[in-house]
Order: C-alpha cells, then sequence, then structure tokens
C-alpha cells in the first residue's frame, strides 16, 4: 500500500514544514502543536484557545465523533473565544454540566467567567448547584418540576436566595 496507513500519497508526505509532514502535525497534540507553531500567531491563537478550555491533550487530527459530549462542548466554546469580541454578546447555555466530570466543570466555570468578564452576557438554564452556586443573579422556578412547577420563587442575588423557604434549590445550597 503506497500510503503505509497514513491517509496521503508519497508525494503528500514529502511537503514538510520545519521536518514535519501533514501526518505528522496532524498526530500532533494541542499542547504540542502550540509550541511547534509557535512562531506563527494565526494557527498558535487558536490552539490556545483549545488549551485554554482544557483540550490540550486532544490530537489535531482526532475525529469529532471520538469527542465525549463535554469535550463537543469545550471545543464549541474555544471557537467561541477565538471571536475577537465578546462585549454586547449573549450567551444561553441550557444544562452545560450535563455528562461532564468535577474537573470539567472547574473548566467550565473558568470559560463563563471569562466570558462575563470581556462584557458577554450569559445566561445559564442548570440544575448542577457547583455552577448555580457561581451565579452573580439567580431566577428560581417551581416549587416542583413539570406542571406542580413553573412559578417564578426567586430572582436576585445568591446571598438572599439561600433564605428562601419556598425553593428546593435554596434548601440544598444552605446545606
Amino acid at each position: 500500500d503506497e500510503c503505509k496507513g497514513k491517509r496521503y500519497k508519497k508525494e503528500v508526505l514529502e511537503i514538510k514544514v520545519d521536518g514535519k509532514n501533514i501526518y505528522d502535525i496532524l498526530t500532533l497534540t494541542v499542547e504540542q502543536a502550540v509550541h511547534f507553531f509557535s512562531a506563527i500567531p494565526n494557527i498558535r491563537r487558536p490552539l490556545q484557545y483549545l488549551r485554554e478550555v482544557g483540550l490540550e491533550y486532544i490530537q489535531l487530527g482526532q475525529s469529532s465523533a471520538s469527542l465525549s459530549g463535554g469535550e463537543t462542548q469545550r471545543l464549541k466554546l474555544a471557537k467561541e473565544f477565538s471571536v475577537s469580541k465578546h462585549q454586547g454578546c449573549l450567551y444561553i447555555l441550557d444544562e452545560p454540566t450535563t455528562g461532564l466530570h468535577f474537573r470539567e466543570i472547574e473548566i467550565l466555570l473558568k470559560i463563563l467567567n471569562q466570558l462575563v468578564d470581556s462584557g458577554a452576557t450569559v445566561v445559564v438554564i442548570e440544575h448542577n448547584l457547583d455552577i448555580i452556586k457561581h451565579a452573580d443573579y439567580l431566577i428560581d422556578l417551581g416549587p416542583e418540576g413539570g406542571s406542580a412547577g413553573g412559578d417564578l420563587l426567586y430572582q436576585g442575588s445568591l446571598q438572599k436566595f439561600i433564605g428562601n423557604k419556598k425553593s428546593h434549590t435554596a434548601k440544598f445550597l444552605k446545606s
């Protein structure tokens, strides 16, 4: 087989950048690629965003189908970071912690805070108490789900919310 399992013709594999061909480059992890492309800002910058969202270990040529839900979500957030302006942008995230591990939730919190710090408004629909604890402003609907809920129980700061007697969420946050 001419390509020797590398999926490229011999002629393509002979083309090299700093000693690496396309196959070699696509097998680099994001972390390795940040260093390899350190002198090329237009390539390095997007890679740095991937590193910031905790995806430094994925390979450049890795199939998106092989990524977990959390990895896919962080890949999308890295793409948003590459947009130069967040001032005035509104991001609405529906249960973004679903399927995430604790480390990934910490990374997500860091990303959301960076978006807010850059002037964006972030609205999160969430049941995860770790995310709720970091809210600047809270809206709680309930007291139950479905037809037994939907009433506005609270809107305002987290500090005042914890004393809300009607809210199940407030009780869990208090403990």
